[in-house]
């Protein structure tokens, strides 16, 4: 099965998770996964969430974002993945003056 971004409305979500200004997302979801596409314009974030019943894994595609990751932070270049395991709380940060496009998968389990 093909998963066809482009062929799939963008979302625009304000504040989510408490977070500042909204991400923009193109988001399949189906009983097993949510796989998601999204953007986070500088200055823009994913508040700060638990993953009570699930993981998430995010890959940075284009430019430079922070995760905070149980109290800890780490700098995500276009490459990185992050890990999110169940239990976990994390954050998705755009500090940079760049947007920040990333990939994210999120398994219901």
């Amino acid at each position: 099965m093909i998963v066809d971004f482009s062929n799939i409305e963008e979302t625009v979500i304000p504040r989510f998770n408490g977070g500042e200004k909204e991400v923009a997302a193109r988001m399949y979801v189906d009983a097993s996964n949510k796989i998601m596409r999204g953007k986070l314009e500088p200055g823009a974030s994913i508040g700060l969430h638990t993953h009570e019943t699930s993981s998430e894994m995010i890959y940075i595609l284009a430019g430079t974002g922070t995760a905070l990751c149980d109290g800890q932070t780490e700098t995500l270049p276009a490459g990185a993945c992050h890990y999110c395991p169940k239990g976990h709380s994390h954050s998705l940060i755009n500090r940079s003056t760049e947007p920040l496009v990333f990939f994210a998968v999120v398994p219901q389990q």
